[in-house]
C-alpha cells in the first residue's frame, strides 16, 4: 500500500512520517500526557523516534498492517499530532484509529479534525466496514474527540488494554460504521455543551473547592480513622446503607477506589469536606444517572463532631453549584428514608423542593423502605458562583 497525503480544508495536512520528522516526534513524546495515555516507550529516546519515523512506518505501509500518519500545519509545516490507523486488517475491512496531540498544539481540536479526515479516507477509499477507537478509562479528552467524530461508546471493557506496568487496564471502546462520520460534532459534545464541559472537568484531578467554613477535597488515606468512625456512628448506620460493623479495610478500599473510579469514568463527583484545620468532616457526592445524563443524585454523610455547625449544608451547596456549573447538570435529586429529618433539613436549606414520598423507593440492607424525594434546579436557589 502506497503512503497517502490528506488535506482537511481547515489547515491540516496528514502524510506518512519521514525520517526528518524524528526530532519533532522525539520532542512531542517527552510530554507527560502522551506518556501517560499511550504506549510510547518511557523514557522516550531519539532512537525510538528515528525507528518510528523510518523503518517502522515504511514496514507498516508496505505490509498493509497500519497507516501511521503525522499531522502538520498546512501553512507552517509544524508537527501538530499523530493520527492514523494503528492497526489495519484489510481482508476483514477493520481498523483502529489512534491519535496523540503534541503539547504545543492542544486546544485546537486537532485530534478531532485529523481523525475525521482519516475516518473518511478509511471508509471512502479503503472501503472499510468498521473503525474502532480505544482509550484507557480516564482519558476523557481522547474520548471527547472520538465522540465528536461520531464514534459510539457502550460502557467499559474490563481489562481492555495492556498496561505499561504489565497486566491490563479498563478501557472505553468506540465503534464507527460507514455513514456515521459526523462532520460537525453532535450537540451533546459540541464546544461548550455538557459532554465537552464534563470531559474538561473529569480530565483533570479533583479540585479543592471552597464551601463556606469548609473545603471540598479528595479523600485521602490520612482520613481513614475519621471515615471509619463516621461510618460506624449509629446516626450514620441508621439512615444509610453503609455495611454494619464497618472495617478499616473497607474504608481504605472506599478511599482508594469508590470516588476515584467514579471520577475516572465520568460517572460523578465525590468529595470529602474538611474543616478549617483540614480535618475530615464528612462526604458528599453527585452520581450522574446512567439513563438521564442531565440528572444526578446527591448523597452526603457528616462526621459526628461536625454536626450542628452548618458544615454539611455548605458542603452540599458547594457540590451542587459545582454540578450545575462544571458538569452542566440540569437537575439534582435528593432521596432519604422517611424520618431522616436531619438530612431533610440540609436539603431544604440548600434549596431542594420536596416533591413527596415514593413508596419502597429506598433499599437498606435488603429491606425496601419509603423515601422522601426532592429536586434542585439551577433556578431554585442562590448558590456559590452566581447560580440562582
Amino acid at each position: 500500500m502506497e503512503p497517502i497525503e490528506l488535506a482537511t480544508g481547515d489547515g491540516l495536512v496528514l502524510r506518512a512520517w519521514q525520517p526528518d520528522d524524528a526530532e519533532d516526534v522525539f520532542r512531542a513524546c517527552q510530554d507527560p500526557l502522551i506518556q501517560r495515555w499511550t504506549m510510547v516507550p518511557v523514557p522516550y529516546l531519539r532512537e525510538h523516534a528515528e525507528d518510528y519515523t523510518g523503518l517502522i512506518t515504511r514496514a507498516a505501509w508496505a505490509a498493509r498492517t497500519a497507516a501511521p500518519l503525522g499531522v502538520f500545519d498546512a501553512r507552517t509545516g509544524e508537527l501538530l499530532a499523530s493520527a492514523g490507523l494503528v492497526t489495519l486488517d484489510l481482508p476483514n475491512r477493520n481498523a483502529e484509529l489512534g491519535t496523540w496531540v503534541a503539547p504545543w498544539a492542544r486546544g485546537r481540536r486537532v485530534a478531532e479534525r485529523a481523525g475525521r479526515a482519516v475516518a473518511h479516507w478509511a471508509f471512502e477509499v479503503l472501503g472499510l466496514r468498521r473503525l474502532i477507537w480505544r482509550a484507557e478509562v480516564g482519558n476523557h479528552s481522547s474520548r471527547l474527540s472520538a465522540e465528536r467524530i461520531g464514534f459510539t461508546f457502550d460502557g467499559v471493557i474490563r481489562a481492555g488494554l495492556p498496561a505499561r506496568s504489565g497486566g491490563f487496564v479498563d478501557s472505553w471502546h468506540g465503534v464507527l460504521l460507514p455513514g456515521e462520520v459526523s462532520d460537525t460534532p453532535p450537540a451533546w459534545v459540541a464546544p461548550g455543551a455538557p459532554g465537552a464541559l464534563r470531559a474538561q472537568a473529569f480530565g483533570r484531578p479533583p479540585e479543592r473547592l471552597p464551601a463556606g467554613p469548609c473545603t471540598l477535597r479528595a479523600l485521602r488515606v490520612s482520613d481513614l480513622d475519621d471515615l471509619v468512625t463516621t461510618f460506624r456512628d449509629p446516626g450514620t448506620v441508621e439512615w444509610t446503607s453503609i455495611p454494619l460493623a464497618y472495617r478499616p479495610a473497607q474504608g481504605l478500599d472506599f478511599i482508594r477506589s469508590a470516588f476515584p473510579a467514579m471520577w475516572l469514568r465520568g460517572a460523578g463527583a465525590g468529595f470529602a469536606f474538611a474543616d478549617g484545620d483540614d480535618r475530615f468532616s464528612g462526604t458528599v457526592d453527585l452520581r450522574i444517572s446512567p439513563t438521564d445524563p442531565a440528572t444526578a443524585e446527591v448523597g452526603y454523610s457528616a462526621a459526628p463532631w461536625a454536626r450542628g455547625k452548618g458544615y454539611t449544608t455548605e458542603a452540599v451547596r458547594a457540590a451542587c453549584a459545582y454540578g450545575f456549573e462544571r458538569l452542566a447538570l440540569g437537575r439534582i435529586v435528593w432521596r432519604a428514608h422517611v424520618g431522616n429529618e436531619a438530612s431533610r433539613r440540609v436539603a431544604e436549606k440548600v434549596g431542594f423542593v420536596v416533591e413527596g414520598v415514593q413508596r419502597d423507593s429506598c433499599v437498606q440492607r435488603g429491606q425496601r423502605l419509603d423515601g422522601w424525594v426532592a429536586t434542585l434546579l439551577p433556578g431554585d436557589t442562590l448558590l456559590p458562583g452566581g447560580l440562582r
